[in-house]
């Protein structure tokens, strides 16, 4: 028995391997062992490519030669992909499989939006930079400038961590006003002018920022600091396709300050035989009390779908922030739609959308002489409690400036509400094949209400209770009809024309507010200012409305021939409202060549570029923004009340006063922007290296000032005329490379290069001198009065002006230089007490070079992100610690700086005064951002994927600079200045987020 079991045994055993050895036979012939070479169409073997059967992970990659071997069942499909070729994918019916890939073309073939339409890439004669939406910057941003920055070369943008903030200063390729708008053209889905904080940043599909004349010229009036075109996701054939975007993120400040400790402050008191008045025996930390972690949470929800003919787009979103300091913080409620639909045999495309938000912030004080919360907790003594044994705020009104910051943020309240709706429309209609009748519609209402109130127990209001409100409202109206004519003759001859009509009037400015004090109680605050017992003579005021309309006609021709000899030439006829009688109507043209040598026989033999391009363009562009309808007419204010009795009936009046305003110009017009650039686009190794070059020369004449006139010709002092010229000439680089592109791992990176020079040719002329432009005053003791910054012909804007630090003398207190008042040379003297003519120029705000620095890495469903930006070669007045590094403070009865020990005498009674010796080098390299996300893929079901994400903004900077942060606003008249009173904090941000996919 046991004998036939283990016979029986042996056969079962010999049964399964037989079986076994028969699939493995099958299986071994079934598999197919396939070689190959795979070349450029030149011949030359590519290094790299990727070989893959197609829906497994069976690859491999392409060796010094060229070759590959990889074993694969016939009539399976292998996939060739290499970086800057075509993806080509084979049926396996042989063993010995050779390709020849031919290089892609998307990247040429790529459509770049301008002005009134679109081109592709290869035909572009302009300097345009396009940023895909994966390329944005991420973090939890409330303004739409933060995106964008380090991305575009020459677009500078100084952004803050105040969520009511966000961007200090934006401008591209330098300031191109002194008095108007610096800041550039805003145009969304073709609609210019509008308010980006109607788009949320997970509905932006691309931007693309035009920064040269020739490109923005189209624009004419509105386009002199450089036009930004924003193009918003749409629905696509299919069906419904729903989005949920979301995270939170926490914040701390970085860098701060490091003020005295109570302990620390009395030690040093002691040490230095100094007298503090208003020891109190409390050890307040003053930061600790008023700062918080930040918090903040965003969600977006989108759908899309359609079908051929009618698609869809609709998204919502919801953001919330509060901000590090207490009592600061805002949310944000955004909602899109749009609609596209075709009729008439897709002969008609009708679009309608409507975007509105309402947006919420709350703020702290932040005004000048100590009224800041920003100021004040680093200023407060932490020699005094919070509170009083009463549970009243601590204070101390006999110190001039010194309030109390818990009673700032608690019992100086203010809200801010604003208000936005936009509805467009759009059609566009297909006359014949090659012609195309377009129409734009837009009207967008903004309502912006205000409301502050001081408590009864506030520091910095002592009229029993006090409520202000407010409210404005603006209204935009835009209509543009253009045609649009695209030929192509003889597969060589590419024609292009554009022609156009806009109109469009801004109401601007329209509301009023009322004021009223001394209420019974806090309880009603801001919500009942008919409630207050007492009022001002003049309790409610009104805002001017301001009717701008423009009219402007426009056109513009491309022709290429086979996308090698390129010529563009654009003109732009606008008329406004805004300008004197005699110069209403201004014409701004442009133009632009290119030559794609790349298409040359001479170029393509030397077998080294995949594209190279030269460009030249010329163009005119103006500036209207920040200008109105009063900016050249004479009209009149209201000024005092006098008392009017009728000499009939004796009866008593008041009436205000009419007082000139402003002096008429009939010749006042445009600020005109002309610019030269010259540019060089290159792309090798099959596109895995790409950029490039730029030179530009812009000038702006006819600035518009305010200057100073004789009252015996006019009846106000000052007139506003165009004089001033500027200029800005700089170079920028953009270079993209794939460093690595493996099957499972690839490294992108992406790196841009500006310097811009900014110089004030003139300001002043024959007729109209500006005089001594003096800019800035931080307001330090012993020098309440003395600037910091001085617009000066010759030089750049943010130029300082400033006494020069000499040492210190016998007493051991601070010394200056003392100038030639004739010569402004040094005499070998110094003075403790320096006087205006001791001034002199001791550097400049404006950066030698700025850099953005992109990387991205994957590894198969990993994603690892950082982004790195520089400033260099800028200078920065130290304001902070200038004042805070006042011995005086102390004897005062206020705090300093923990380095006064090392870095100040006690005896030093003119420390604090504005002196190149607070001057510092703001240079400054940055990892802005480390990203690291990870997607989970087939779900197979009603999920199509999830991506989750971490994020560190601010992660770490390496600068010299003193200060808490080198990240100063460079824009306006007074860049570099680190001020102290409205200066928000900096923070390190950590965010957390994910997007899925239904």
């Amino acid at each position: 028995m046991l004998n036939v079991q283990l016979k029986r045994k042996r056969t079962f055993a010999q049964s399964v391997l037989f079986v076994v050895f028969l699939l493995s036979s099958t299986l071994a012939f079934a598999q197919n062992k396939v070689t190959g070479t795979v070349t450029d169409k030149a011949g030359e073997p590519l290094i790299g490519v990727n070989v893959l059967e197609a829906g497994t992970t069976n690859g491999c990659i392409t060796d010094i030669d060229g070759k590959y071997t990889l074993s694969i069942e016939k009539g399976k499909t292998l996939i060739f992909s290499f970086i800057g070729y075509s993806r080509q994918d084979v049926k396996v019916t042989q063993n010995v499989i050779d390709i020849t890939m031919s290089e892609d073309t998307e990247l040429l073939d790529e459509v770049v939006v301008i002005g009134y339409g679109s081109i592709s890439r290869k035909d572009v004669t302009s300097s345009i930079s396009t940023v895909k939406s994966k390329d944005l910057n991420v973090g939890a941003y409330t303004d739409p400038g933060q995106l964008l920055q380090g991305k575009v070369p020459g677009l500078v943008i100084v952004q803050n961590s105040d969520p009511n903030g966000g961007v200090n200063s934006l401008t591209l390729r330098g300031a191109s006003t002194l008095n108007g708008s610096a800041s550039p053209l805003y145009v969304v889905d073709g609609i210019p002018g509008v308010n980006l904080n109607l788009i949320a940043p997970s509905d932006i599909e691309s931007i693309d920022v035009l920064r040269d004349a020739s490109a923005t010229a189209i624009y004419g009036s509105k386009a002199a600091n450089g036009v930004i075109m924003v193009t918003t996701k749409r629905g696509q054939d299919g069906p419904a396709r729903v989005t949920y975007s979301g995270y939170v993120s926490w914040e701390k400040i970085h860098n701060d300050h490091e003020m005295m400790s109570a302990n620390e402050l009395r030690a040093y008191a002691k040490e230095n035989n100094l007298t503090i008045a208003n020891d109190k025996g409390a050890n307040t930390n003053w930061a600790e009390e008023v700062q918080r972690t930040g918090f903040a949470h965003n969600h977006n929800l989108s759908i899309t779908g359609g079908n051929k003919s009618t698609t869809y787009n609709a998204s919502v979103n919801y953001i919330e922030r509060d901000g590090i300091i207490k009592g600061v913080g805002n949310n944000l409620f955004t909602a899109r739609t749009y609609v596209e639909t075709k009729t008439l045999k897709d002969r008609l495309t009708l679009a309608v959308g409507l975007n509105g938000n309402v947006r919420n912030e709350w703020g702290v004080p932040r005004g000048g002489q100590g009224a800041s919360v920003y100021n004040a907790m680093y200023y407060y003594s932490p020699l005094v409690p919070t509170r009083n044994e009463d549970g009243t705020w601590y204070k101390d009104m006999g110190i001039s400036q010194n309030y109390n910051p818990l009673a700032l943020i608690y019992e100086d309240e203010s809200r801010a509400t604003y208000k936005r709706i936009q509805a467009t429309g759009k059609a566009s209609l297909k006359i014949i094949d090659d012609l195309i009748l377009s129409a734009n519609f837009s009207y967008e209402n903004q309502n912006y209400s205000y409301k502050d109130y001081y408590s009864h127990e506030s520091q910095t209001n002592n009229r029993g209770g006090e409520t202000s409100r407010n409210t404005t409202e603006d209204i935009k109206k835009l209509m543009e009809i253009y045609g649009n004519y695209d030929k192509t003759f003889n597969d060589a001859h590419k024609l292009g024309l554009m022609v156009g009509y806009s109109w469009e009037e801004q109401n601007n400015g329209e509301g009023f507010g009322a004021r009223g004090y001394n209420f019974y109680d806090d309880s009603l605050w801001w919500n009942n200012i008919g409630m207050a017992n007492s009022w001002d003579e003049d309790p409610v005021w009104a805002n001017t409305l301001s009717t701008i309309r423009m009219i402007s006609f426009y056109g513009r021709a491309n022709y290429s021939y086979k996308s090698k000899y390129i010529l563009q030439a654009a003109v732009r006829r606008d008329g406004s409202s805004t300008f004197g009688s005699n110069h209403r109507w201004a014409t701004f043209p442009s133009g632009a060549v290119a030559w794609r040598l790349s298409e040359e026989d001479f170029i393509k033999d030397l077998g080294i570029f995949d594209d190279l391009k030269l460009r030249a363009g010329w163009g005119q562009s103006g500036n209207a923004m920040g200008f109105d309808i009063y900016t050249s007419r004479f009209y009149y204010q209201g000024g005092s009340r006098f008392i009017y009795t009728d000499p009939e009936t004796g009866k008593e009046s008041s009436y205000k006063s009419l007082n000139a305003a402003r002096n008429v110009n009939n010749d006042l017009k445009w600020e005109t922007t002309t610019m030269l650039n010259l540019g060089i686009d290159f792309s090798f190794l099959g596109g895995r290296i790409n950029g490039t070059i730029e030179y530009y020369n812009k000038t702006t004449k006819d600035m518009i000032w305010s200057y100073p006139v004789s009252t015996s010709y006019y009846p106000v002092g000052w007139i506003i005329a165009n004089v001033g010229e500027m200029n800005n000439r700089g170079i920028e680089l953009t270079l993209n490379a794939t460093p690595i592109r493996g099957r499972n791992f690839s490294w992108d990176t992406s790196l841009n290069l500006s310097h811009n020079r900014n110089k004030i040719v003139s300001l002043s002329n024959q007729e109209y001198n500006a005089g001594v432009l003096n800019r800035y005053n931080p307001e330090l003791p012993g020098a309440s009065t003395a600037t910091i910054q001085r617009i000066i012909e010759g030089e750049p804007i943010g130029t300082f002006y400033m006494w020069e630090w000499a040492g210190y003398n016998e007493g051991g207190a601070s010394q200056f230089y003392v100038r030639d008042e004739k010569t402004g040379e040094r005499t070998g003297e110094t003075t403790s007490t320096p006087a205006e003519k001791d001034r002199t120029i001791v550097g400049n705000a404006q950066p030698k070079l700025t850099m953005g620095w992109n990387n991205n890495l994957t590894y198969k469903n990993w994603d690892l992100n950082a982004f790195f930006t520089g400033v260099f070669g800028q200078k920065i007045f130290n304001e902070p610690r200038a004042f805070f590094s006042n011995i005086a403070n102390i004897t005062e009865g206020k705090n300093v700086m923990k380095s006064i020990v090392s870095e100040q005498k006690a005896t030093d009674v003119f420390s604090s005064l504005p002196s190149d010796r607070y001057l510092e080098d703001g240079s400054y390299f940055r990892l802005s951002t480390l990203t690291v996300g990870y997607t989970f893929r087939n779900f197979n079901g009603w999920l199509r994927d999830v991506r989750i994400y971490a994020s560190c903004n601010n992660v770490f900077t390496l600068t010299g600079y003193k200060g808490r942060d080198p990240e100063i606003n460079l824009g306006g008249e007074t860049p570099g200045c680190d001020t102290r009173s409205d200066h928000y904090p900096r923070t390190r941000q950590f965010l957390v987020g994910a997007t899925i996919n239904f």
